[in-house]
């Protein structure tokens, strides 16, 4: 009995010891749940940063200026491409030159001062201009205005081996056309370059005191086809009626049609 006794209690002691555990392990259980309850927190307001500034916008790289803009004298050749700047504008004073007919003698400018001049530029294989002197209004103008103290002078800026180049062809066409006008030649362009010739026919009227009265086209009839109200008009005749009559011109500027100038390629 005594060593059952013993058992029995060695057994109590035992359950003792688990049920206390027990205890002990959900005591734990209860506050390490009671410590692991979320308490309820108030969210923080959400606050929306400010929109980052927009950058400056990158300006566009510096350009040279084009012929003709801001910066180019008007008519000054450019330098880089060779080509004509911006046309001599009517005011101008009218820039001064000193070319060759096809016999050779020698023509200024500034030799006619006193006189009105008409500049012509001038390509006789180029269809504008063979349509504007055989049945377009150039066809025996310059004739009938010189017959009125107008001094009339063709320009041929046209470089060696271009269209309508070379004093035998231009020669030929005074017959051809019925010219009696001289045609100076402009073989490396820097007449036409100095005034902005870009077209043919492309005309200057040069008042008596050397100021330019008018600059751009023959007529408002490309190739006879006559834009705007479907009435022709000479811009050149007109330009020198006003100018005879001492009054200003109406119309000083017109816009340029025609073949473009044969310039040299440089």
């Amino acid at each position: 009995m005594r060593g059952r006794t013993v058992e029995l209690r060695a057994a109590g002691a035992m359950a003792v010891v688990v049920v206390g555990a027990c205890l002990a392990f959900a005591g734990c259980e209860k506050e390490s749940r009671t410590h692991m309850t979320p308490t309820a927190v108030t969210p923080a307001p959400v606050v929306t940063p400010p929109p980052a500034p927009m950058p400056a916008p990158t300006p566009p790289p510096t350009e040279a200026a084009a012929p003709g803009a801001a910066g180019v004298a008007p008519g000054a050749a450019s330098a880089e491409s060779g080509e004509p700047a911006g046309p001599v504008k009517p005011g101008a004073e009218a820039p001064d030159f000193t070319l060759s007919d096809l016999d050779g003698k020698p023509v200024t400018l500034s030799g006619l001062r006193g006189k009105t001049v008409v500049l012509e530029w001038y390509n006789p294989d180029c269809p504008f201009v063979r349509y504007a002197h055989t049945e377009g209004s150039l066809s025996g103008l310059a004739a009938r205005h010189m017959a009125d103290g107008v001094v009339w002078l063709a320009i041929n800026s046209g470089a060696p081996g271009k269209q309508g180049h070379g004093k035998e062809r231009n020669a030929a066409s005074l017959t051809e056309y019925g010219l009696t006008h001289p045609v100076l030649l402009d073989e490396d362009g820097k007449v036409g370059r100095l005034y902005g010739a870009t077209r043919t026919p492309q005309f200057w009227i040069v008042d008596a005191k050397g100021k330019v009265a008018y600059a751009g086209a023959l007529d408002n009839a490309p190739l006879g086809q006559v834009s705007g109200d479907g009435e022709l008009v000479d811009y050149v005749s007109a330009a020198l009626a006003d100018l005879a009559a001492g009054r200003e011109v109406a119309m000083p500027v017109t816009k340029p049609y025609g073949c473009s100038v044969k310039y040299a390629e440089r």
